[in-house]
């Protein structure tokens, strides 16, 4: 059952080797809670029950070969229903792709998923024989040694198992695979792509004249700081004069410690004379301090090169392994990075302070957040916040959406009439509810099939609000909620939530610069000028892409 139930559909497409490895995963989990059941009826229930004297005739006179019979019924039923459950799964998957515009996964692999689901079973199964092996060695040395009965010594015997087994994962074996993934992270931080060339424009971390060494900044610092758009492609695309933007990074050797990290970056922005341009904005990264290009871009384009970008670095790992294990130095860098930029800005006499924005995305938008205790703060700190595709767990965010005005949706809130606050998904949610948007605004882009937003724990055992209302328009209206299930599904959806097309899933580019105009309205910004700016970032991708 738990097999067939993971067949169902979640929020993206998967292809028969992901499915195999979540169907494994899900048939030993229901493996587990039927030996669970199956223990527990003939430890309690059959002792206890009186059946009735003609039931237990009956069943002393049954035949030799009944019980097999049913066996094997149930057998052959089951494998027929796994079976029939690939077949409809391949054809949920189809749907999926439709509602997402992109080429339907191929139905050949499918027969693949039973096999490979069957070959996770059995290893899985072997690994916790060996785990109940253990706790029954473990019970005899405690009976024959210890001299403990072996009423206490059983249970005592499982919770050493357990206890060793959890200190272990959580100490060496949780450290020791950290460090490891640490090193090998750091190695790649050091590569630099042949097409990230050290800037010499002074406005960039890394020129010659950077207080940020170009070998310090990191793989996506060097990336970021080189691939800015120049002065001159601004104006072609604007049709007016422009400046060359300004680009801050500290990578995590740009200082021996955040500390050092973000007094170099205030350093690199009273060097660039940042604090004098139109508008600065406090980028939280993600794991390997990547920074996403259609946003950056964005807003230099909209404000004519007037502006001043400053990001740092607090990890080496990338997102998924960041989640893990740094995401206090997400928030630890976040916070203290927009608190000394914040100090410096709010010096300035108020008409000569730039406007001041903050950005993230996804694991960059909980880091971004742990600047903030709450609403007031950010309305008494900002001109303007966008956070985008963030995890369930941001604090902010949940905070948000758990009080969201009754009677909206959890995949589109509206937060307090949408009066500072707004959840968009596509840029006409953005004017909604109300024409009435005070300031600073406050935008969360979220779509309804991004796992990065909708997986979380509470998935094991409880059916989300997202679930219980109307299905969202790229999301398949047979997904349902199932104890335990729906967990895997989404946690195996997360690893791919790029992999889909724009417009869904973790991917936000589209939506990026209406969520920036919405947000900082910048001036003289027609349609035209969105379209063309548009043109440019799409050609920009494009060449990321094909050059990173």
């Amino acid at each position: 059952m738990f097999f067939g139930l993971s067949l169902t559909p979640s929020l993206l497409p998967r292809d028969w080797f992901f499915q195999g490895l979540i169907s494994g995963i899900n048939a030993t989990i229901g493996y587990g809670i039927g030996c669970a059941l199956a223990w527990a009826w003939r430890k309690w229930a059959v002792p206890r029950i009186k059946w009735p004297e003609q039931v237990t005739a009956a069943w002393a006179k049954r035949p030799s070969w009944a019980l097999v019979a049913v066996k094997g019924a149930i057998v052959v039923a089951c494998l027929i229903f796994a079976v029939l459950m690939s077949i409809q799964s391949s054809k949920w998957q189809r749907q999926i792709t439709d509602l997402m515009g992109m080429a339907p996964v191929s139905d050949a692999g499918y027969p693949r998923t039973v096999l490979l689901g069957a070959v996770v079973v059995g290893i899985l199964i072997w690994i916790s024989r060996l785990v109940v092996r253990l706790v029954r060695a473990v019970t005899r040395g405690l009976n024959q040694w210890v001299r403990i009965p072996t009423a206490i010594a059983r249970p005592l015997g499982l919770l050493v198992v357990v206890v060793v087994a959890a200190m272990l994962f959580n100490g060496v074996l949780a450290k020791g695979f950290f460090a490891v993934a640490n090193s090998a992270f750091s190695a790649r931080n050091s590569h630099t792509s042949p097409n990230a060339v050290q800037p010499v424009l002074p406005e960039r971390s890394g020129s010659p004249e950077s207080l940020a060494k170009w070998d310090t900044l990191g793989s996506e610092g060097r990336w970021f700081v080189s691939n800015a758009p120049t002065a001159l492609a601004i104006s072609q695309v604007t049709g007016k004069p422009a400046r060359e933007p300004i680009r801050v990074y500290a990578g995590l050797e740009s200082g021996d410690g955040f500390e050092a990290q973000t007094d170099v970056a205030i350093a690199e922005l009273e060097r660039t004379k940042a604090f004098e341009r139109e508008v600065l904005v406090v980028i939280g990264t993600t794991g390997t301090g990547w920074v996403d290009t259609v946003s950056a871009e964005s807003v230099e384009l909209m404000f004519g090169g007037d502006t001043a970008l400053v990001a740092t670095q607090y990890s080496y790992l990338p997102s998924a392994l960041s989640f893990l294990s740094d995401r206090d130095k997400s928030m630890t860098m976040g916070r203290m990075l927009f608190d000394k930029v914040y100090d410096r800005w709010s010096a300035l006499p108020e008409d000569a302070r730039p406007k001041l924005l903050v950005y993230g995305e996804s694991l960059g938008s909980q880091g971004s957040e742990g600047a903030f205790s709450g609403l007031a703060d950010i309305r008494n700190r900002t001109d303007g916040v966008l956070w985008v595709g963030p995890p369930n767990s941001n604090r902010l965010w949940s905070e948000f959406v758990s009080r969201r005005d009754p009677g909206t949706e959890e995949i589109t809130p509206i937060y307090a009439d949408g009066m500072s606050v707004r959840f968009a998904a596509s840029a006409d949610q953005l004017a909604k509810p109300t024409p009435v948007w005070n300031d600073p605004r406050i935008v969360y882009l979220q779509h309804a099939s991004d796992p990065v937003v909708w997986w979380s724990p509470d998935l094991l055992f409880g059916r989300p609000d997202w679930l219980r209302e109307k299905r969202g328009p790229d999301v398949s209206p047979a997904m349902s909620w199932y104890p335990i299930v729906t967990f895997w599904q989404v946690a195996a959806d997360l690893p791919r939530a790029q992999s889909v097309s724009d417009g869904h899933g973790h991917n936000y580019g589209n939506l990026v610069p209406d969520a920036w105009a919405a947000v900082a309205e910048p001036p003289d910004y027609t349609p035209e000028l969105a379209q063309r700016i548009r043109a440019y970032l799409d050609a920009s991708m494009a060449r990321e892409h094909r050059l990173k």
